[in-house]
């Protein structure tokens, strides 16, 4: 795991001493080979080594639940509370989500088994070097080839390939995505509304082969922290809810099963007011030399004026420095931010400066990104907050 001392560093931090995603030992890359490796599909590695191999797998993804969230409610979520004791035979332990932690980013890791600087999906929104726009990957705006994109198998094809039974069950809404065509696709899709129908249908899905690798999702927990913040009644609600989902789910699994409850980021509520909200549209000398302004408000993605870079980062660590990780992009690709590896075709994605915050800050800007520049909750960045997720074990 992450060294304490390296989330808790009181001085301003140099960019190598943030604390990087552990690609290829815990981060969400690292499950789905995992588990696949597990049920013998060709070519997977088992890297998460504490995990016993099962027949039948099922991989419950809970949209914003992060690993802190989780533990600071242990009377709200009591069933997936007691999965995190190891005596129960659980794993419960963390994963890392990776760099940024957000869902475009960590729902392609998650179901390519890639880091993001290899399956190259970087950033909420990143630019596109064939356009120079901007693109929206999660919303997948502007409109862009996905198999162009993003042209590897994910582990749900490849299991299908050798005869596992693949089944996803979300909502209906995704089916057709293109982030789903290029993070989820393989086997079967079942849209089912609500989260009852989902778990029901999930477990049926696992009895259906031998083999079976399942996925299942629940988005609203994220909406509720974005919208009314971790605080807030709503958000503790659906908290609720999802703990008696997982326990719905987890009493129906049939014979040799497991059931891994994930997430593919945590969450920080970040107050309002100019001395947490910093407005790039509003800053001078922030927007001094930046072509574009990428990614999200704790983990932005800034492309320069050609032959402004270097201008653009000192500038940017000289405002931010004490706040954020600020880096070249060859620095975080270095300090390996994105992963070991970066493909030729996902380098240019990545912004000539990477800002990754580091105390509860949010650089916003309120013109460009009126609603997300609104939010309560957000999220992104390699705080522990943000970064560790859930990984919890149910076996029959």
């Amino acid at each position: 795991m992450v060294q304490p001392a390296a989330w808790d560093h009181p001085e301003p931090l140099a960019v190598d001493s943030a604390p990087r995603p552990e690609y290829g030992t815990g981060s969400l890359a690292d499950l789905l080979p995992t588990l696949a490796a597990g049920m013998g599909v060709p070519g997977m590695t088992a890297a998460i080594t504490e995990l016993t191999p099962a027949d039948r797998v099922c991989v419950f993804l809970i949209d914003g639940l992060g690993w802190e969230q989780l533990r600071a409610h242990p009377q709200e979520a009591p069933f997936m509370t007691s999965l995190l004791a190891t005596s129960r035979g659980g794993t419960g332990r963390p994963l890392t989500a990776g760099y940024p932690a957000t869902t475009a980013t960590s729902l392609a890791s998650v179901g390519t088994g890639l880091p993001p600087g290899a399956h190259g999906l970087p950033g909420y929104t990143v630019r596109n070097p064939d356009t120079g726009e901007l693109m929206n990957q999660l919303r997948w705006h502007p409109w862009t080839p996905p198999a162009a994109w993003q042209p590897y198998p994910t582990v749900f094809e490849l299991a299908a390939r050798v005869g596992v039974h693949v089944a996803q069950v979300t909502s209906p809404a995704f089916q057709n995505t293109p982030l789903t065509k290029v993070a989820l696709s393989g086997g079967t899709f079942h849209g089912r509304l609500t989260g009852e129908e989902r778990m029901d249908l999930a477990a049926v899905q696992l009895a259906a082969g031998e083999r079976s690798l399942v996925y299942t999702y629940y988005a609203e927990l994220d909406g509720a922290g974005h919208r009314y913040g971790l605080a807030s009644d709503t958000w503790v609600g659906q908290l609720m809810y999802v703990d008696r989902l997982v326990q719905r789910l987890a009493e129906q699994l049939p014979p040799r099963s497991a059931l891994y409850v994930t997430a593919d980021h945590g969450m920080v509520d970040v107050p309002f007011g100019e001395q947490h909200r910093i407005d790039f549209d509003e800053d001078w000398e922030l927007r001094a030399g930046v072509a574009l302004l990428g990614g999200e408000g704790r983990a932005r993605h800034v492309y320069a004026v050609p032959g402004a870079e270097n201008d653009v980062l000192t500038c940017w660590r000289e405002v931010l420095g004490e706040q954020f990780w600020v880096a070249s992009r060859e620095e975080a690709i270095a300090a390996g931010w994105f992963g070991p590896h970066i493909d030729e075709r996902v380098h240019p994605r990545i912004g000539d400066v990477v800002a990754a915050a580091r105390d509860d800050v949010l650089l916003i800007a309120s013109e460009r990104e009126p609603k997300e520049s609104s939010m309560v909750g957000n999220h992104g960045s390699m705080t522990p907050a943000e970064q560790l997720v859930p990984l919890l074990e149910v076996r029959s």
